[in-house]
């Protein structure tokens, strides 16, 4: 009796009015029976119909709408459009049903979004590595002043031939002092000068630290980006596989298919719910590092990524160096650095000249009329000589030093701007073949092996083959997409600034 018979007969007195609704079509049914015109169209309507009844738990639309806006989004079955129904129906139907049929439901709402400009934010505000090289700037501000001051005026009380009472009132003579010790003019400035450069370096290291925490904060918000593109990837191939799996055993059961089909099967989906759970611990070590970053207590609260912008690469290398060159704040450090060596060594030279000390003096006497008293005193450089003379020695070594430091930071700024740009370029080159070359191909090749399954030719698992090669080349593309954007960060990082991207398709 035909499923449209059953249907159509008369209800038994008794009955209640419940209608059930029709079981649907084994999926064996639906790969082993011949297909009909149209009917990939009818078996998409018949699932649509029924997830929107409740019968098949619907994915929430974060998850079912493509996560990139290009062509390259992943999907393990591409339908050629205009090609033949007689050639797609059956596997198209297949993935279909086997996506739509899968035990696990997905629901909720989707994750927050985390922008990576508010994620840079974050990070300049909150994050400690930032904060205490604030600090130490803001500490190093205050030296030059202390630096460039006199020493503490000294205040004196001498009683001259006191009585074993202790009444200094009965004393020959008391005196009271006041001095004042002067470094020789220049001594002082130059000590201003010089903590003055130590402040600028401070300031520049801070920025130092704001550049690297930055660069830091991109590199895992696109490893982060990554594991969760993988995770999805495989995910998606997972519920398929699952869902093959099962549709491999029961064809089996029928006499369809070998055992060592099944076998195989188990093994692909083995190797899937491998990646899904080292990916899922992948998620977590990716939060983790950008919630340290970031300082927050919860990783879990780091939200998704947002999708890369398509850009293009345009600036040359040449004017990447120069601006480096000038902006990069190593340089700036250092140029300080050497500006303070240099204050130092006219300090140094400045040692053989002496220092001074002036004292005015008060005297009460007990038979004699009171009076006043001056001193000056003056160090002698010259007897130590020698003690100079290595100060002086010392000073221009670390001018040198400094000097050779410089043209080392120079250098490799001049590389790690050379090797960050190749970098990019050798990224960006892969992610445009991967868009317009590999992943057409390798479509096309899934097409190819659908339309041999069709007709036999090719086993079962021969199409599940085929969905792990376009599987591949997704996974490629999203790390050559992530090698982009982190080696971009890079070439930021080496230039001292962000730069400006222009987009391309």
């Amino acid at each position: 009796m035909t499923r449209a018979r059953r249907m159509s007969r008369p209800a038994k007195a008794g009955a209640t009015d419940e209608v059930r609704p029709v079981p649907p079509t084994p999926l064996w049914r639906c790969v082993s029976s011949t297909p009909k015109a149209g009917g990939f169209t009818a078996a998409a309507a018949s699932a649509d119909r029924a997830m929107r009844a409740g019968r098949v738990p619907r994915m929430p639309r974060w998850l079912r709408q493509p996560r990139h806006g290009s062509r390259a989004w992943y999907c393990p079955f591409t339908l050629a459009s205009g090609s033949d129904p007689r050639h797609e129906s059956r596997v198209a139907l297949l993935v279909v049903a086997a996506l739509l049929l899968a035990g696990t439901p997905v629901c909720g709402d989707p994750p927050p979004i985390l922008r990576l400009d508010d994620a840079i934010e974050e990070a300049q505000a909150t994050n400690p590595e930032i904060k205490a090289a604030r600090a130490r700037a803001a500490a190093a501000a205050y030296v030059p002043r202390q630096a460039s001051a006199y020493d503490d005026p000294v205040f004196s009380y001498e009683a001259w031939n006191a009585p074993e009472s202790f009444d200094v009132t009965r004393a020959d003579n008391n005196i009271l002092k006041l001095s004042q010790k002067v470094p020789f003019p220049g001594k002082r400035s130059l000590a201003g000068t010089a903590a003055e450069r130590d402040a600028d370096v401070a300031r520049r290291e801070a920025d130092m630290v704001q550049l690297e925490v930055v660069a830091a904060v991109k590199r895992a918000y696109w490893d982060l980006w990554l594991v969760h593109e993988n995770l999805l990837v495989y995910s998606r191939d997972k519920v398929l596989v699952e869902n093959l799996a099962r549709i491999a055993e029961r064809r089996y059961a029928v006499g369809q298919v070998s055992q060592p089909d099944v076998l195989r099967a188990q093994v692909e989906l083995t190797r899937l719910v491998n990646r899904v759970t080292t990916e899922t611990l992948g998620v977590d070590a990716a939060r983790a590092e950008l919630a340290a970053l970031l300082s927050r207590d919860d990783p879990q609260s780091i939200g998704l990524p947002e999708e890369p912008v398509r850009r293009r690469l345009e600036q040359d290398v040449a004017s990447l160096t120069e601006a480096a060159l000038r902006q990069r704040p190593e340089l700036a450090a250092q140029q300080a650095s050497i500006a303070r060596f240099e204050a130092n060594r006219r300090s140094a030279r400045l040692g053989y000249l002496p220092d001074f000390e002036f004292t005015a003096e008060r005297f009460y006497n007990a038979d004699r009329r009171d009076g006043l008293g001056a001193m000056v005193s003056m160090s002698i450089p010259l007897v130590y000589k020698y003690k100079y003379d290595a100060a002086a020695g010392e000073a221009n070594a670390r001018m040198t030093t400094a000097q050779a430091e410089l043209r080392r930071l120079q250098d490799r700024i001049r590389r790690d701007v050379q090797q960050a740009f190749l970098r990019a370029r050798i990224a960006l080159a892969q992610r445009d073949l991967f868009v317009s070359t590999h992943i057409p191909q390798a479509e096309q090749a899934l097409r190819a092996s659908q339309v041999s399954y069709e007709t036999g030719k090719v086993d079962f698992l021969s199409l599940v083959d085929s969905v792990r090669a376009v599987e591949a080349i997704h996974v490629e593309h999203y790390q050559a997409e992530a090698d982009f954007e982190k080696a971009y960060a890079d070439l930021e990082h080496a230039v001292g600034g962000d730069l400006p991207r222009s987009a391309g398709r």
